[in-house]
């Protein structure tokens, strides 16, 4: 960057028409080609909270840098302004080079350009903790969910809901399993109080442990990277279901669980994507599984929802359909 003074301003806090030296993560980079045949490349640059998608076109100063060198997953120092167009916002890039060590007593932290949780993710782990110990009845299955929490509390506090569907930033683990097991457990005081006499009655417990537990084997099945998260070769080849099982049966070796109430874990784990086609050996086949399937649907597919809605740049009344659900989502006039 050139000797003239200039702020350091996070990309997220920057408004339209200001120019400012800032950091950010290269989150994307495609060549493509115009109708009329001219070729440019679109690249996207984030902070933590804002992503910017725009075009570097052939006759850019920066054209032959951006294809030879720019590396999606990089993180660089940029002096552009920022501007908002008919086409959404972009970057006027006057100057960019990769981040130097030199650059951390301006301020860079790699945290600072990774897409993660809005919510607290210290104060997320201390609730599902709380919960685990206040809201499990039986002292075996309580210490076996607050033992996992406690063991991995590093890496939880760092992953990912997922690769790239929902959730899938630092943090997103915590919060998707954060509701999840909220709307878990509104639905079991629910049916506990509309079925009181079902046989053999709907089991609080597992579907609080279920709810907590049901992503865990996502501990083995994703690696946490600059961008959110990639497989890990057993996330590939076995997949986090059947990993979460096995989570839960190695914490379980040595405790004093009936193997019944094992058996009904697992189910809840093993069933709760529901069919093959998204890695389930087994549908739900008791109550609990059942409440720990849909309360962890619909806070994904709500994610989705709102990624989508948040993330299209189109002015009609509906979303394209390239988005996680595949589907137009409907906006209003």
């Amino acid at each position: 960057m050139s000797a003239r003074s200039i702020a350091i301003v996070p990309l997220s806090q920057l408004v339209p028409g200001q120019e400012a030296d800032l950091f950010a993560l290269l989150s994307a980079k495609e060549e493509l080609t115009t109708r009329d045949g001219k070729r440019y490349c679109r690249v996207a640059f984030r902070d933590h909270a804002r992503e910017v998608s725009f075009p570097i076109w052939a006759e850019s100063p920066h054209a032959a840098d951006c294809a030879a060198n720019w590396t999606v997953g990089a993180f660089y120092k940029l002096r552009a302004a920022y501007r908002q167009t008919n086409y959404g916002p972009q970057l006027d890039i006057e100057r960019i080079r990769q981040i130097t060590d030199a650059d951390r007593a301006d301020g860079f932290d790699p945290a600072m350009c990774r897409p993660r949780s809005r919510f607290d993710v210290e104060a997320l782990h201390a609730e599902l903790l709380r919960v685990a110990e206040t809201e499990i009845r039986r002292p075996e299955l309580q210490s076996l969910a607050v033992d996992l929490l406690t063991e991995h509390r590093e890496a939880i506090c760092a992953l990912p809901a997922s690769e790239r569907l929902h959730h899938a930033y630092a943090g997103g683990w915590l919060e998707h399993t954060h509701s999840t097991l909220t709307t878990a457990i509104f639905l079991a005081d629910r049916y506990l109080a509309q079925y009181p006499d079902l046989r053999p009655p709907l089991d609080r417990d597992l579907v609080v442990v279920g709810a907590l537990l049901h992503d865990i084997g996502k501990l083995r099945e994703l690696a946490p990277t600059p961008l959110g998260a990639e497989l890990t070769a057993p996330g590939h080849l076995i997949g986090h279901i059947v990993q979460g099982r096995d989570l839960v049966r190695e914490a379980a070796a040595g405790r004093d669980i009936e193997p019944e109430l094992l058996l009904r874990l697992e189910h809840v784990l093993l069933s709760h994507h529901e069919t093959p086609e998204y890695g389930a050996p087994k549908p739900p086949m008791t109550p609990e599984a059942l409440l720990v399937r849909y309360a962890d649907d619909i806070d994904a597919k709500f994610h989705m929802f709102t990624q989508a809605l948040a993330s299209d740049t189109g002015d009609g009344p509906v979303t394209s359909k390239k988005n996680a659900l595949g589907r137009h989502i409907y906006r209003g006039e």
